[in-house]
């Protein structure tokens, strides 16, 4: 009998035939599924980006929208010109990475190859500028600069310059008007990155690789509104490249026009008269430092007072915003972000802070008031004050005895806001405060819009700061660690500071209160926030966020979206306070420390209003500020390490007014020659084409400004003003004069009620008295009044540093104040800088 089945078959081979069946099945069943769903569930999707491998996209950048001044003189245009640019893409397909082509490009634009290949390098944390920061897949520009022989060498010999394209495109401009630069304000552009490109896809306005965005200022701040919408046209082409027919195309739609509230005429007024101040400050000599004054940076703010729009704004150092047109060069970089050049980037009016010293104090008057002082009460306005056994000193030892609130902001009495903010602190309970403090002097400066943004339409304004009880407490926990660290109880002043911080800098304490009631200490604001303010005293108490974009209009000028004012609530003043404090404030003007500066001003026709402040820094020379309005108009400038607030400032702000309303040398208004004696109402009128029916500006205007200047000058006429028809803007007025801070302050009558004037005059008689002391003393060999710096208290030198690490305002206490002593005598004896003193008015104050 046979063992063999009768199949020939085992059940194992049968059983391995069987699985073998089942898995063809189910990988033919697989197979058939995946082929389903690409061909019939998902088809239509697939077979659509099939054919878009076969459509290449052609994008037209929209041209962008220009920014006008406020009468349609663009500030920010665009220009045709010859672009040369480079596809990276094509350049690293090359062995060498396109090497040799980039040195043969520099060649014939005439530039370096380094410099040429710099420009095509891509940016990331390591690679410094100049790099390319836009997309990689777009062409990166070399230069917008090129002739038309250098664009049609490129074109004419494409074979040796693959990945090079040479054509015409539009590109930003920055025209200048007049001279007026701007800078700051109008901002700058630079490619999209990739990042961008993701983050903007969802939107409603999304980026494309070829755009151009904002960086800075307004440029930045209405992008979306200035930038438009490109222009893409797509292609069908074979596998060859060969263009088979018009699949579709998107019509570009041009950016909108940005009608500001700039006058590009009193904007370049304004940024000449700031760098003249900071030039002739320069000139002048700090007898408290022994040094000239470095005068290093500045800013002014020109202000409509009805409605916050701003006129004009300056800050310097400046830079050249066509720098950035077409790629950025290492130098010019360098110049802009470099300690050396000082930042010029910054826009200081918004971004610049600092203690505001005197112009402070209209802050505290309105919470000594809210706290229940009288604003006519009688106030001791005593030499000095003492807290402690620390002697706070007046300006100048000055006695002015008793005074009420409003010749105390005339002559910027600085004893009678010491007094007022320690009794408040006392009430409140000192050291240990209440369980409700009433804190009203820190109040009134958060009423007042302080310590934080103002909201103006430009982007990364700072917030300033008030030393609050809040912001002690916030910043001692944020800084005791490395306070009780490097702390010395007996070391250098710097850890004698530290040391003292780390056991109670938490503590808000009577010399914090006394320095923040003058505007010192830790308390930090911008111009822009005291522009703010000192127009809503003009107008009445109402607060506006700044505005500088006034509408914006389509291209067509059929559309027109006006920019309204946007107000920021009220003055936490009454109107009989406030009325009051408008009558000091003219007062200052005309008879207090801004007297010397409006000699000859038309006080009866356009009553002028001001307040001096002299800021001292702890390790920097004094800043100035100097704070005024009209009826119309709030100008506030600064200028870092620049010496007295009439001294360095007074001069640019009162030829800034004399620009504007066209007063001439002599006192007397010429209408013809005003700028802008009232603020622009009508928007300009742009054409059909997109064209702007605007004025132009042909030549700078300080050109005719200085020329009236000088002819006054040598007919003799001066206008009874220093600094005015081409004087040294530093100069001390004639004997008699009022100087800085406590002009024409006389000890008048008990109730402290100034002598009565006619407008635009100076108190001669008592300035008179103050220049015969001041030479009995100088021939007595004693040093000049003034010099002396103040002893500070306790609570000066344990305040806080600041965020950047530099304190604010704080002198060496006693020790400090012998040695300026000391110095000033010195000085005295040689006859050093007595003269620049004198003309600086009277520095070392540490609020005028």
């Amino acid at each position: 009998m046979s063992n063999i089945p009768e199949t020939g078959r085992s059940p194992r081979v049968q059983i391995r035939l069987v699985v073998l069946q089942i898995l063809v099945l189910s990988l033919l069943a697989t197979l058939g599924g995946r082929l389903w769903y690409l061909q019939v569930r998902n088809g239509a999707e697939y077979a659509a980006e099939a054919s878009g491998n076969h459509v290449q996209q052609v994008v037209q950048p929209a041209t962008r929208g220009e920014i006008l001044d406020a009468r349609g003189v663009p500030i920010a245009d665009n220009e045709n010109r010859l672009v040369v640019s480079a596809s990276r893409t094509e350049l690293m397909k090359m062995d060498d990475d396109g090497e040799a082509v980039l040195t043969k490009l520099a060649g014939v634009l005439g530039m370096k190859p380094k410099e040429v290949t710099e420009k095509v390098r891509l940016c990331d944390s390591e690679t410094p500028q100049p790099c390319w920061n836009g997309s990689p897949y777009q062409p990166i520009p070399i230069t917008d600069e090129a002739t038309a022989r250098q664009a049609l060498q490129i074109r004419e010999r494409s074979e040796d310059f693959p990945g090079i394209i040479a054509e015409p495109a539009s590109v930003r401009r920055y025209p200048g008007p007049g001279g007026a630069n701007t800078a700051q304000v109008l901002g700058y552009l630079s490619p999209v990155t990739d990042e961008e490109i993701q983050k903007a896809q969802d939107t409603d306005s999304p980026y494309l690789r070829s755009d151009q965005i904002g960086r800075s200022g307004l440029e930045r701040q209405y992008d979306k509104e200035l930038r438009g919408k490109a222009g893409v046209t797509r292609y069908e082409v074979d596998k060859l490249g060969r263009v088979l027919g018009e699949a579709e195309a998107d019509a570009g739609v041009p950016g909108s026009h940005l009608v500001t509230s700039i006058d590009a005429r009193v904007q370049r007024v304004a940024e000449y008269e700031l760098e003249e101040a900071m030039k002739v400050a320069r000139q002048e000599w700090d007898r408290n430092t022994n040094e000239k004054y470095k005068a290093d940076a500045g800013a002014v703010v020109v202000m409509e007072a009805r409605t916050g729009r701003v006129v004009a704004m300056a800050s310097n150092p400046a830079y050249d915003p066509n720098a950035w047109v077409g790629g950025i060069s290492a130098k010019d970089y360098a110049k802009m972000t470099g300690k050396k050049s000082n930042y010029p980037l910054l826009n200081r009016a918004i971004q610049g802070q600092a203690a505001p010293g005197s112009i402070f104090k209209v802050v505290t008057t309105a919470g000594a008031v809210k706290a229940g002082y009288p604003f006519n009460g009688n106030y001791q306005c005593s030499s000095d004050y003492s807290i402690g056994g620390q002697v706070f000193k007046n300006f100048e030892s000055a006695n002015h005895g008793m005074i009420n609130l409003g010749r105390a902001l005339e002559v910027s009495c600085d004893t009678v806001y010491y007094r007022l903010a320690h009794e408040e602190w006392k009430k409140d309970g000192g050291t240990k405060p209440k369980k409700k403090t009433n804190d009203y002097f820190y109040e009134a400066a958060h009423q007042f819009g302080l310590g934080k943004e103002t909201g103006i339409d430009l982007p990364n304004e700072v917030s300033g700061r008030i030393p609050d009880r809040e912001w002690k407490q916030d910043y001692w926990e944020a800084n005791k660690d490395y306070w009780c660290k490097h702390g010395k109880k007996d070391g250098g002043y710097v850890e004698q500071i530290e040391w003292e911080n780390c056991h109670g800098g938490n503590e808000l304490r009577a010399g914090d209160s006394v320095n923040y009631s003058i505007g010192q200490g830790d308390t930090l604001v911008t111009p822009i926030q005291m522009a703010a303010i000192y127009g809503a005293i003009s107008n009445g108490g109402t607060m506006y966020a700044p505005t500088v974009g006034k509408a914006v209009i389509s291209p067509d000028g059929k559309t027109v979206e006006e920019i309204e004012p946007k107000r920021n609530g009220k003055l936490p003043v009454g109107k009989a306070t406030l009325k009051e404090m408008d009558a000091a404030l003219e007062g200052v003007a005309t008879r207090g420390t801004a007297a010397w500066r409006f000699g000859g001003w038309p006080q009866d026709k356009i009553p002028m209003h001001a307040k001096t402040g002299t800021a001292e820094v702890y390790g920097k020379q004094t800043t100035s500020w100097f704070a005024t309005y009209t009826k119309d108009y709030a100008v506030v400038m600064t200028i870092s390490q620049g010496g007295t607030g009439s001294g360095a400032s007074g001069p640019a702000v009162r030829k800034i007014y004399d620009a504007m309303y066209g007063v001439q040398p002599d006192g007397s208004i010429d209408r013809k020659k005003a700028l802008l004696p009232e603020p622009q109402k009508k928007l300009p009128k742009i054409r059909p084409d997109g064209t702007v029916d605007s004025p132009k500006i042909d030549e700078d205007p300080m050109k005719a400004l200085k020329e009236a200047a000088e002819a006054a000058a040598e007919a003799g006429v001066t206008g009874g003003q220093a600094g005015v028809a081409g004087g040294d803007p530093g100069q001390a007025p004639p004997d008699g004069g009022a100087t800085e801070p406590d002009d024409g302050a006389a000890t008048g009558p008990d109730d402290g009620a100034p002598p009565e004037q006619p407008a635009g005059t100076v108190d001669r008689a008592a300035a008179g008295n103050r220049a015969t002391r001041r030479r009995a003393r100088r021939r007595a060999g004693g040093p000049p009044p003034g010099t002396g710096a103040r002893a500070r208290t306790a609570g000066c030198a344990r305040s806080a540093r600041s965020a950047r690490g530099e304190r604010a305002d704080c002198a060496d206490g006693a020790a400090g104040a012998a040695r300026a002593e000391r110095t000033a005598a010195r000085a005295a004896r040689t006859g050093r800088n007595q003269g620049a003193g004198r003309r600086h008015g009277r520095p070392g104050s540490r609020s005028s």
